[in-house]
């Protein structure tokens, strides 16, 4: 929809697409799809829920035996955006790096996005 022909609109890492195969494998999913909602301290937040079959207006990423789908909502503010995953004694999961984003919340948990052009 928003996707420039020929190039994912996300990356995983290698990292990434293993935890998501993982996922993938254990909870039966068809993969797991990521959007954005309005929430936190900085305006937005990330989702991702396992999904049992595939939205015809997602933008489909496979790499790896990972499959993400991205809501067509979150498809513009998600472009170029590489998905990792890091673990760590304390805590483990996702990590979004999104040229997109202009301003985060300290705790990481919420987003501001650059305003789309013209808006």
């Amino acid at each position: 929809m928003f996707g420039i022909p020929g190039k994912a609109a996300v990356t995983l890492t290698p990292a990434a697409a293993g935890q998501i195969a993982r996922l993938m494998q254990r909870e039966g999913s068809q993969g797991l799809r990521i959007g954005v909602k309005k929430g936190g301290c900085a305006g937005m937040e990330y989702t991702m829920e396992y999904v049992t079959s595939v939205n015809p207006l997602d933008e489909v990423v496979e790499q790896d035996g990972a499959r993400v789908m991205i809501a067509p909502m979150a498809q513009m503010f998600l472009i170029g955006t590489e998905i990792d995953y890091e673990t760590g004694l304390i805590e483990s999961g996702f990590r979004f790096r999104n040229p997109n984003v202009v301003e985060s919340c300290g705790c990481g948990e919420s987003v501001k996005f650059r305003d789309a052009p013209g808006g």
